[in-house]
């Protein structure tokens, strides 16, 4: 089913851990893009309403189980209320968290050509230095490397990256990746 709402456009930001997801996410929402977050759906709802203090631990498990119970794509159907509303609002929307192949065809088969990816593209050795140096929660190589491994085997994380519509790579600094990401939200906002 398509959404009624067809002069916005839905953009998702994917790509592995340390490639810039989260400086890209904020460049669209201080460009005037609502922010919907698939993971919200564990952080924002299901552990407050459980109760549960938030730490990586009960982070994973609630999300597991999720998953578990409901399918890769899980985050994806929970959210599309909240994507649905904005569009409504007349808002353009920009997607953080989205991770499965499921959650890809999810979305794509709602909003159709509405929907589009940029995938954010580092190579391993530089993601890995991002990550061991960043102030909350940062990572060990080892821990680095497995998460990848864990994102792509365990999450089908590569397919919704390949199928990207838009790919930049941040290899630079943060002002370069943010005037790459200027560029896309000019040429996503000229399709609309």
């Amino acid at each position: 089913m398509q959404s009624s709402a067809k002069n916005q456009i839905i953009v998702a930001v994917v790509g592995l851990i340390g490639s810039g997801k989260t400086e890209a996410v904020a460049r669209f929402t201080e460009r005037g893009f609502g922010r919907v977050g698939f993971n919200d759906v564990v952080l924002k709802d299901e552990m407050p309403r459980r109760g549960l203090a938030w730490n990586e631990k009960n982070e994973r498990a609630v999300r597991e189980e999720l998953r578990a119970q409901d399918g890769m794509g899980v985050m994806a159907k929970r959210s599309l209320p909240k994507v649905e509303s904005a569009l409504r609002d007349g808002k353009n929307i920009v997607v953080e968290s989205l991770y499965s192949w499921d959650e890809y065809k999810i979305m794509k088969e709602r909003f159709g050509e509405q929907f589009r990816t940029l995938a954010i593209y580092a190579p391993p050795e530089i993601r890995y230095k991002r990550l061991a140096a960043r102030p909350i929660r940062p990572l060990s190589l080892e821990n680095a490397i497995s998460r990848d491994y864990a994102q792509i085997e365990n999450l089908d994380q590569a397919g919704p990256i390949v199928m990207a519509d838009w790919t930049t790579e941040n290899i630079g600094t943060k002002e370069e990746l943010l005037a790459a990401v200027d560029k896309i939200i000019d040429a996503a906002q000229k399709k609309l």
